[in-house]
């Protein structure tokens, strides 16, 4: 394995390709002591993370090593849901020395960095920290594999998945549109199609399929536009707020299945929901909802007045991080070992209540791509600063060139061209048309 270097990672502009797009060039800076390789894929119908472990096996453990040595770590995990048999006995034999397998319970939600930290070391972070806290970097998939490459980000591999004809995991270019990639899968099956980008349970609703994948695009969920998820992630705040403070009981089943409040974390959302019904809000109704993980259990599982906890708790969790608020506590180990393991939603279960059952949950690996005509790349597909665009409308570029730099001193990532053409135009994206 060639060794590859933090500027290496840095100057390829590899980001999570997970979640956030937190720069990888910054987490794989620091020390630890284990490296977990995040290969759960919670979120119902996807499929990435297994279908790239089966095709690039080699790729993702020589990239899980380099992590492993770049952050100093004594070992490093493959965190893999253990109903993937066959993915788990072509893993083993190429496992690398210092490097083993969890196998973790097909339930939801077993991706959630916090969740994956405990099932695979039995530590618990504490409230507001992250898994550096506790000596643990975790990573994902297809973030490794970018960054044990050494070439330019300019790809990415996603899951398109629900009301298509095919259900497919593809590999295209960056900046090519939704309704490119959906094409992949044959195309919607629907004549109104809308679509969960990320997922159903921590996705964003959106309607417009000319919209750019990123480098953050973990799958596009194709639905009828009057299916219940879709009307539920369209629901208005003002909506959300009034019904739930006529409507809501008190039973307390969103906190009891909470996993932040499962691993002791001071988050009751059922407290947040009863903030709701009065003019004066207690702080200690809101305070904990700063912890939330919007994993949305409380919301699309645990309520049974189809109530939106969730929303109600990031409301808060965005009021208090806007005022500068923060709460320093630390976890209740015990109610992990004596609820976490029973109150797991299995996913075959969470398939059923959203109203997927009738959709193909296999995502097998496309050959072929998309050769599109143009590309968009937004300059944030990152966690941080948007990328400032370095060249010019008119000019020339080939795949792999800069287009855009993280302003100095900020944390970002460099974007790439993703195709051989010219820049046709920048405002707020950059936009490359093949010549």
């Amino acid at each position: 394995m060639a060794r590859v270097s933090i500027e290496t990672i840095r100057s390829c502009g590899v980001v999570g390709a997970g979640g956030a797009g937190f720069p990888s060039h910054v987490k794989y800076a620091a020390r630890a002591d284990t490296v977990i390789l995040n290969a759960a894929e919670c979120e119902p119908l996807l499929h990435k993370d297994k279908e790239m472990l089966r095709t690039f096996p080699e790729e993702v453990l020589d990239g899980l090593e380099l992590v492993r040595e770049l952050v100093g770590a004594a070992e490093s995990v493959v965190g893999i849901k253990g109903k993937y048999h066959d993915v788990i006995e072509m893993l083993r034999p190429k496992l690398r020395p210092g490097m083993r397998i969890v196998e973790l319970a097909d339930s939801y939600p077993t991706g959630d960095e916090f969740i994956l930290v405990y099932d695979v070391t039995g530590r618990i972070i504490p409230p507001g920290r992250i898994p550096l806290a506790v000596g643990a970097v975790v990573t994902n998939v297809e973030t490794v594999y970018n960054a044990v490459r050494g070439v330019p980000v300019i790809e990415k591999f996603l899951t398109v998945a629900g009301a298509v004809h095919h259900p497919v995991t593809i590999r295209v270019p960056v900046g090519v549109t939704f309704a490119e990639a959906i094409g992949l899968a044959g195309g919607a099956t629907v004549p109104d199609p809308a679509v969960l980008v990320g997922g159903v349970m921590m996705g964003q609703l959106c309607r417009d399929l000319s919209q750019p994948v990123t480098k953050t695009t973990g799958g596009l969920i194709v639905l009828p536009g009057d299916h219940p998820l879709v009307r539920r992630y369209a629901a208005e705040w003002k909506a959300i707020a009034r019904i739930g403070a006529s409507a809501c009981d008190q039973c307390s089943f969103c906190t009891e299945f909470c996993p932040r409040y499962l691993l002791g974390h001071p988050i009751e959302p059922h407290k947040a929901m009863r903030s709701l019904g009065f003019n004066l809000v207690g702080e200690a109704n809101t305070i904990g909802t700063q912890f939330c993980c919007e994993c949305n259990i409380c919301t699309m599982i645990a309520c049974p007045e189809d109530l939106d906890p969730k929303n109600v708790c990031t409301q808060n969790k965005r009021r208090l991080a806007k005022e500068g608020r923060k709460w320093e506590v630390a976890a209740d180990p015990d109610r992990a070992r004596l609820h976490l393991n029973n109150r797991r939603v299995p996913i075959a279960r969470l398939i059923r209540k959203l109203g997927l059952s009738d959709y193909t949950n296999k995502g097998p690996m496309l050959e072929s791509t998309v050769l599109p005509a143009r590309v968009t790349l937004p300059l944030r597909q990152h966690l941080g600063a948007p990328a400032e665009p370095v060249v010019r409308v008119g000019q020339a570029v080939k795949a792999g060139d800069v287009v855009a730099e993280p302003p100095a001193g900020q944390l970002g990532a460099r974007i790439h061209a993703s195709i051989d053409g010219r820049v046709a135009s920048i405002a707020g994206e950059v936009v490359i048309e093949r010549s």
